[in-house]
């Protein structure tokens, strides 16, 4: 899958295209199923943080699936190996749609085999992310209140799950109100919807007057000097994310930290690609980590299809194209 300029999900096109055997330090990989992530739609329409190499730029960041080949030098995987890719790559030049991908070993992570390509395919950016940003960077600490902004998204959804798992308290935002009860339902102790209700007030309210303790915004924006009003005196204030797309204004109610997460953070090393790995393999093993999946589209040829769903907003959890 590949396409040839900037545009809408109509750009994205299926090519054949040969690969060469893996060289050293390479891994061929199966792929069998893709998790779609934000940065991908935000690529391929010319808004990402960098451009795309056109024409026949390739796209996307995560993929579960076999080992097909190794090159030499490979000693971490070997031929059978289910795996994850590790979503640390350029994605012109890597990036996983197709129906086999070679990388860098770098770029490979092992996945139980016991589960399904379809979970696995949904755990990776979005666990990583939110175990990296929350527990790695604001040090999050049991008993805490944490604030996390579109909380409907594939991290947002995983934040919740991984806040839980610490013994924290999850406090979720959405837009509108039609997703709160789904929210709920998947561990958010408080649900405030954005369009009816004044975040700090709420999130004051909702603490008896103190605030979070941290907050995991996805949106930036402007609106994100408010949320500066929301934490603590030496909260923790963790950006990942610029969907409002204007440039994001710090708060100036100091004392407080604000960090601008990048998952690099956790994936550019091997220690910090095991350390996520084994986070997210014991709580899928002990149920405390369930991805949310918001739809499984059938074939390569939806990946159209599966952007269009990414950028309507409408969906709960993770999009899953299934080969």
């Amino acid at each position: 899958m590949l396409f040839d300029e900037i545009g809408g999900p109509e750009v994205l096109r299926i090519h054949d295209v040969e690969l060469a055997a893996p060289g050293p330090g390479e891994v061929l990989i199966r792929v069998e199923a893709l998790g779609l992530n934000r940065a991908e739609a935000l690529f391929r329409a010319g808004t990402y943080y960098y451009q795309p190499t056109l024409p026949a730029s390739r796209n996307g960041y995560e993929a579960a699936g076999t080992v097909e080949a190794v090159g030499a030098d490979v000693t971490a995987f070997a031929p059978g190996d289910t795996v994850l890719t590790a979503a640390n790559f350029e994605l012109s030049a890597h990036g996983v749609y197709g129906e086999l991908v070679l990388l860098p070993q770098s770029a490979v992570v092992p996945r139980p085999a016991d589960v399904d390509a379809v979970t696995a395919a949904a755990v990776w950016v979005t666990y990583s992310t939110a175990h990296g940003a929350l527990l790695q960077t604001a040090g999050m600490r049991r008993g805490q209140h944490v604030l996390i902004t579109g909380a409907s998204s594939g991290v947002g959804t995983a934040a919740i799950q991984v806040v839980r798992r610490a013994g924290a308290v999850p406090i979720a935002t959405t837009r509108t109100d039609a997703k709160r009860r789904q929210l709920l339902d998947l561990g958010a102790e408080h649900v405030i919807v954005t369009d009816d209700e004044d975040v700090t007030k709420e999130t004051k309210r909702l603490t008896d007057g103190r605030g979070a303790d941290i907050v995991l915004d996805a949106i930036g924006g402007p609106g994100f000097q408010a949320l500066g009003d929301a934490v603590v005196p030496n909260g923790n204030l963790v950006v990942y994310g610029w969907l409002d797309g204007r440039p994001t204004t710090l708060p100036m109610n100091w004392p407080l930290s604000v960090h601008g997460y990048a998952n690099p953070n956790v994936t550019a090393t091997e220690e910090g690609r095991h350390r996520a790995a084994a986070y997210i393999n014991s709580g899928l093993a002990d149920g405390t980590l369930r991805p949310v999946i918001a739809e499984v589209f059938e074939g390569l040829d939806r990946i159209q299809d599966a952007h269009r769903l990414m950028e309507s907003n409408a969906h709960t959890g993770k999009i899953v194209v299934k080969l």
